[in-house]
């Protein structure tokens, strides 16, 4: 863990090397993405089923090695337990709710010139989910993704996810029951993506690919785009606490490592104004992973990446927040608005001392996929809109024509475009 003091001499050296650390794929990596996405486009379901065995140790002959039926995910989703079906529903509840609000409106007006205008909003033809099987099973992640595909009108929706020996965990396909995904299939990693991308004997290509991974499927992803729209290429995942001395350093502690769990790559880091308060934390770090079941990894991450800056005035954070862009800032301060509003780049934002990040990973509403990697500064979390597309629209009557024609003419001459002027030209009569 490294500890930070903006009043110390290198300060600002140190935060700018964390600012700029780089945890993410190698170009080790990126040069092997590129050998599979060529092979399964040469080859198809024959490097696909390769991969698998290779990777997976899963063997993919029959349609039952493929795919999993969606009586087979209904039937996962039948025998969950009743507490765990509610928490399941529960977020799928709210997950929807706030994602309505989303949808865009269509546009169609007509000018003072005559001209008609405006704008269609539909959404894609089909959506492909990633779904992480590798060291954890995310049912909240496909959720989060395939739902708000379902609002946005999305008729087909795709799941891949790693079966390691065959095995999907049973929670991720009780959520594809409940989000009403359409196909799952027994295949992850940049195989996978590459499937969904360029389409293969057995399954068709998408139009968008959506979802977390790890380092291969989000190189996959980066090197897709263009092929197919994305969502973003993620990273390790990444919290930044702003807390002042009146926090719990349990709660502190726990709020840090929740992230910490994911990866050994995943960043967390606090912000503070109270020294023996930071103190207080890093003692407490231990004590929590003494605890965790996920120890091990949490500990890697924390111990590598984990970081503490100490401030003078928590009036400092803000800019401090704003250069690290993080995926999750999570501010626990008596008057956290006040702080708020001076954030310009986060993924999400969690307010006051009773709002964990963690709980935005399950039930508040809004979606947890969220840019990692500074991202945030220019990029947003996963939407409804991920899943649409924009058409503009132009209708002109011969009175609109004659009004705004003539400057498009010129325009066109400017240009050098002849055979633009004389469209206009020829319906003018001129």
């Amino acid at each position: 863990m490294h500890r930070l003091n903006t009043r110390d001499p290198g300060f600002e050296l140190a935060f700018r090397r964390l600012v700029t650390d780089r945890r993410e794929s190698s170009d080790d990596v990126a040069r092997d993405v590129e050998v599979i996405l060529a092979d399964v486009r040469n080859r198809g379901d024959a490097a696909v089923a390769d991969l698998t065995a290779r990777f997976d140790g899963h063997t993919l002959l029959s349609d039952a090695d493929w795919t999993i039926t969606p009586q087979a995910c209904r039937e996962a989703f039948e025998d969950l337990k009743p507490d765990l079906r509610a928490a399941l529903e529960l977020a799928a509840e709210r997950i929807r709710a706030y994602h309505e609000s989303q949808r865009p409106a269509d546009r169609d007006e007509t000018d003072k010139q005559g001209v008609r205008m405006g704008a269609r909003w539909l959404p894609v033809d089909a959506a492909g989910l990633y779904v992480p099987g590798g060291r954890a099973a995310y049912p909240s992640s496909l959720l989060m993704n395939a739902i708000p595909a379902k609002v946005a009108g999305v008729e087909r929706l795709v799941v891949v996810t790693p079966a390691s020996k065959g095995q999907v965990n049973s929670l991720v396909l009780a959520a594809a029951h409940l989000a009403g995904v359409d196909e799952v299939w027994r295949i992850g990693g940049a195989q996978a993506v590459a499937a969904l991308a360029y389409g293969t004997q057995r399954i068709n290509a998408v139009d968008v690919i959506v979802g977390p991974g790890n380092a291969w499927v989000a190189e996959a992803k980066r090197q897709l785009y263009g092929v197919v729209g994305i969502d973003m290429v993620a990273g390790p995942s990444e919290i930044l606490l702003i807390a002042d001395g009146r926090n719990d350093p349990e709660w502190t502690a726990a709020d840090l490592l929740s992230q910490a769990e994911h990866d050994p790559s995943a960043q967390s880091i606090l912000i503070t104004d109270d020294p023996l308060f930071a103190d207080m934390v890093a003692d407490r770090i231990g004590v929590e992973l003494a605890m965790l079941p996920t120890a091990r990894v949490a500990a890697e991450s924390w111990n590598t990446h984990g970081t503490i800056i100490e401030v003078a005035t928590l009036d400092e954070a803000p800019a401090l927040a704003n250069a690290l862009a993080a995926e999750h800032v999570q501010i626990a301060t008596d008057d956290a608005e006040a702080l708020f509003r001076k954030i310009r780049h986060a993924g999400s934002v969690f307010l006051g001392r009773m709002s964990p990040e963690a709980v935005g990973d399950y039930v508040a509403g809004p979606n947890h996929v969220l840019p990692t990697g500074r991202r945030a500064r220019f990029s947003s979390g996963l939407s409804v809109l991920d899943f649409m597309k924009r058409t503009s629209f132009i209708e002109l009557d011969v009175a609109a024509l004659k009004a705004i024609g003539p400057a498009a003419i010129e325009l066109a001459d400017a240009e050098g475009l002849a055979a633009h002027a004389r469209s206009i030209e020829v319906r003018l009569g001129i």
